[in-house]
């Protein structure tokens, strides 16, 4: 495994661990809900990384969400940045991860195709 990768590996479950603790002190749970961190992507250069979450039970649209994360991404990058040993910190952009979503959707279209499907089978054995 090439030692580039390596390290973004680290650093990016890094970042995860410190986002969850810092995230939970600024945006506590009766106001905006669970919010979970799904995946952290680092740049290969160390620079930059993304951050994705989803949120549960929230008050705020995911857009609002997404924006009050970005406006304290630079809070965060600063606390990071105690905790780190290196010459930078990436920066930080978040996104919401919309993957569960998709999932519960096509999960609910396979289950309607297989219920029609159960129908369509009921219906003409009766014949």
């Amino acid at each position: 495994m090439p030692k580039e990768f390596e390290r973004n590996r680290r650093v990016a479950q890094l970042l995860k661990k410190k986002l969850a603790v810092l995230i939970q002190e600024k945006f506590p749970l009766k106001q905006y809900g669970l919010m979970t961190l799904t995946n952290v992507d680092v740049s290969s250069d160390l620079k930059n990384s993304t951050i994705y979450f989803t949120s549960l039970n929230s008050k705020w649209s995911n857009l609002e969400l997404v924006r009050k994360l970005n406006e304290q991404a630079s809070y965060f990058r600063y606390e990071i940045s105690q905790l780190l040993t290196s010459k930078t910190v990436p920066s930080l952009c978040f996104r919401h991860d919309q993957s569960i979503e998709r999932a519960q959707r096509i999960s609910n279209i396979i289950e309607s195709i297989s219920n029609q499907n159960e129908e369509n089978g009921k219906t003409e054995n009766k014949y």
